[in-house]
């Protein structure tokens, strides 16, 4: 599941493990709550929660 980073402004793709990739390729950690941090500058980033559907097929979501 995709979220949007509202600091940056671009999607975060969901890599697993409560890891994320933004759209130019910096790695991401999802600190939950609407947070998330650049592995690279530590620093912080709002993020929406996403929505969660029964439908996704993301083995994070369970």
């Amino acid at each position: 599941m995709d979220k949007f980073d509202f600091t940056d402004g671009d999607f975060l793709h969901n890599m697993g493990g409560g890891m994320m990739m933004d759209s130019e390729g910096h790695m991401m950690q999802d600190m939950g709550g609407g947070m998330a941090m650049d592995m690279e500058s530590g620093e912080m980033h709002i993020t929406d929660e996403g929505s969660r559907s029964i439908f996704d097929n993301d083995e994070d979501d369970w």
